[in-house]
């Protein structure tokens, strides 16, 4: 079995914390992993690391190998299964390409199974997930594609819904031992979010499930459905090798696999889940498998509350305190605080819709003050009209690009570590200079230059940029190890 991990979602609705060029699935909050790296590890309780295929967007395969690091050591990322969507065009063409690098990189045959999962959920226990993995592997091989339904403890209005219909027998799943053989289903229909009221009736039946967004089949499923109800992404990945299908990846229907096959497929069976999940789709979702306080408050960070009940609480670098609430929740980053009643987290999109039809905040929905890039980070601490304030880590051994600006100076104070930086001369030609800490060096404009961190610890450094734009696209890359135009 393969496991197909979707890594390229770009959600909001964990907004100010998630955001689009650093979304929730590479987010940890309050914990030492994230969402991405929890998925991969759960995955690894059923296959081997060379079974992971992770497909995600060319802005985030840097975050994926950083993460991958961290779990593994650096040696061992490289052989991993990455698959770089040039762009998003929903879960669909994303299984489908998944499913021809399958067939074609790894050898496998059309009868191999494929686990698809998404990469932001939060799902425990995770030994029991395992056994469900391995349990939907042996569904899938008798032709059936498997989705795993979550049975409702609520009337949950922000998930989709699969409604199921008869039980399969023994017989027809060809399993001879009852304590081996879980109890599916049939699918009857899928059901997009519903009303309140909807989702009561749905509760109250007992045979509706969440729709987790995770499947089992054979490639040799997969392509016969997508042949039956979806010609057009199959026409485009059966005549064609996995480059091309990648190169042409652009001309595929931007849809989801519940709308191109689950919904129309009558293969589908569900099986029922009895763990605990998420997939983290509000603050809501996420207040509700967060360990509480005595006064079932969730708190993260520097928090001080008296007589508070009943809320969520997440604070950044600022003491956050609070008196006298209830049913809130707080979520403070360095430049946005977001403050809703407990149940209105499902319209934190539309604050995110506002902010990206406004001209002067737009630029919060895509990035954190915080900015990651191959080589570290940097962070904004101040800005104003001809200047800008950063404070920039690098990596052991990473080296940002050779480049020059046309509108700004830069001037570099170096924290900790030593610098190595390439320098343009009067004379165009570039020299090395080697900067420590507590020494600057002053990067007039035009100049090529290039910042390396040659030693064994993160380098980091304070960067004052003065001139009359000092924007991040005024930057002329002539050399980069990293590919960015």
């Amino acid at each position: 079995m393969k496991t197909i991990i979707l890594a390229g979602g770009s959600g909001t609705r964990l907004f100010p914390i998630s955001r689009k060029k650093y979304p929730k699935q590479f987010l940890k909050i309050g914990d030492e992993k994230s969402l991405f790296q929890k998925t991969v590890e759960r995955s690894l309780l059923a296959v081997n690391p060379e079974d992971l295929i992770i497909i995600t967007n060319k802005d985030y395969q840097f975050h994926i190998k950083n993460q991958l690091s961290e779990v593994f050591n650096d040696s061992s990322v490289e052989s991993f299964n990455l698959i770089l969507e040039p762009l998003g065009r929903n879960t669909a063409p994303a299984i489908a390409l998944a499913a021809k690098f399958a067939l074609e990189k790894l050898k496998v045959s059309e009868d191999e199974v494929l686990f698809v999962s998404p990469s932001d959920h939060i799902i425990s226990p995770v030994e029991k997930f395992a056994e469900y993995m391995k349990k939907a592997e042996k569904i899938a091989k008798e032709g059936y594609i498997v989705t795993f339904g979550i049975r409702p403890t609520k009337p949950e209005t922000g998930y989709g819904y699969i409604e199921a219909d008869s039980a399969l027998s023994l017989t027809e799943t060809n399993h001879n031992s009852p304590s081996t053989n879980p109890t599916i289903y049939k699918v009857r229909q899928f059901h997009e979010k519903p009303d309140l009221e909807t989702a009561k009736e749905y509760l109250a039946k007992g045979n509706y499930y969440w729709n987790s967004g995770m499947f089992a089949f054979t490639i040799k499923t997969i392509f016969e459905e997508f042949k039956k109800n979806a010609p057009e992404i199959y026409e485009k990945v059966e005549n064609s090798t996995f480059e091309e299908v990648l190169e042409n990846f652009e001309s595929m229907p931007d849809t989801s696999i519940d709308y191109a096959v689950m919904e129309k497929t009558e293969k589908g069976v569900v099986l029922p889940l009895d763990i605990t999940w998420s997939d983290v789709g509000s603050w809501d979702a996420f207040y509700e498998v967060m360990e509480k306080d005595e006064n079932r408050n969730v708190k993260v960070g520097n928090v001080i509350d008296i007589n508070t009940k009943d809320s969520l609480i997440l604070g950044n670098k600022r003491v956050v305190s609070t008196i006298g609430i209830e049913d809130l929740m707080i979520i403070e980053t360095d430049d946005v605080l977001l403050i809703a009643k407990k149940g209105e987290g499902q319209k934190v999109r539309e604050v995110v819709r506002k902010l990206k039809e406004s001209e002067k905040f737009k630029h919060l929905t895509e990035f954190h003050t915080t900015v990651y890039r191959p080589w570290g980070s940097f962070t904004e601490l101040e800005k104003g009209d001809r200047y800008r304030i950063k404070r920039i880590t690098v990596k052991p051994g990473e080296a940002l690009s050779l480049q020059l600006h046309y509108h700004r100076s830069e001037h570099w104070v170096v924290v900790k570590g030593t610098a190595k930086v390439i320098l343009e001369d009067d004379n165009g030609n570039l020299k090395e200079i080697f900067v420590h800490e507590n020494e600057s060096i002053f990067v007039p404009k035009t100049r090529k230059h290039r910042l390396i961190n040659p030693g064994k610890i993160p380098l980091e450094l304070i960067e004052v940029q003065v001139g009359e734009y000092v924007e991040e696209d005024d930057i002329v890359r002539f050399d980069d190890r990293y590919c960015r135009e």
